[in-house]
């Protein structure tokens, strides 16, 4: 019997709790072992809304359809679980969490998800390595967490997290916005790394721009238009969007 895939969404079809408007109409999306998928769509398409959902995001209400993590249905679970489980956001917009250092937030989140109470030594081991692989000054991790930090500091410690927690599934929600050049290439490189360690992740790129992909080459790329995936291809698909827009999608 065949082993079920890493992550499916089946039919999936989600609204606001406030709202009857339907945002996300029968997405459909299986993402396997060791895969990055782009998922690229215009501006209220239903990205951020679909990486939302499939952290658990009591913001939104599944009316249809299913999330499966390795064949278990998860559409039920909440933020926690789901995140013990193995399943990683990096936010668009990290939040900041005055008080709570960088350190002993991970510490938190390592401990939960692999069910036992980590030392401080343990994970300061784990912090110093990683922040040298994706070129972080060390004095970083007693900062309080994305206080006064940069847009480039952000995104490179929701990969520092991505890295320390070891995920299954890791859904990288438009991690490239607001980063110049510079940042863009040294927050892909620890994606690059990170995979290097844990080539089994899957992932799941939520962008707007061709030049992520430059740096991490998807093996598959998906259209969301209105709250349905319209077109699923290759990494060409990302190169024909690039230079024709989305018009020729537009019904």
């Amino acid at each position: 019997m065949a082993e079920p895939a890493l992550f499916c969404i089946e039919n999936l079809h989600v609204r606001t709790v406030e709202g009857e408007t339907p945002i996300l109409r029968g997405v459909d999306l299986t993402v396997g072992e060791g895969e990055i998928h782009a998922l690229m769509g215009p501006n209220g398409s239903g990205k951020s809304t679909l990486a939302q959902v499939l952290l658990g995001s009591s913001q939104y209400e599944i009316t249809a359809g299913r999330i499966l993590l390795r064949g278990d249905d998860i559409t039920s679970w909440d933020v926690e679980v789901r995140a013990k489980a193995g399943i990683f956001l990096a936010f668009q917009y990290p939040q900041e969490i005055p008080g709570v250092s960088v350190h002993n937030f991970l510490r938190q989140a390592m401990s939960a998800r692999k069910g036992i109470d980590l030392s401080v030594l343990e994970v300061r081991l784990a912090l110093m390595e990683w922040m040298s692989r994706l070129e972080m000054d060390p004095a970083f991790a007693e900062r309080y967490l994305n206080e006064g930090f940069s847009g480039g500091e952000k995104k490179r410690n929701e990969i520092l997290q991505m890295a320390l927690l070891q995920p299954e599934v890791a859904i990288l929600d438009e991690t490239d916005s607001g980063l110049d050049v510079d940042a863009l290439r040294i927050v892909a490189r620890g994606v690059r790394e990170v995979r290097t360690e844990r080539p089994k992740l899957g992932t799941l790129v939520i962008t707007h721009y061709q030049r992520l992909l430059d740096e991490l080459t998807p093996d598959h790329v998906h259209i969301l238009m209105d709250g349905r995936i319209v077109e699923s291809g290759g990494a060409e698909l990302a190169l024909r969007l690039e230079a024709e827009g989305y018009e020729p999608w537009r019904h």
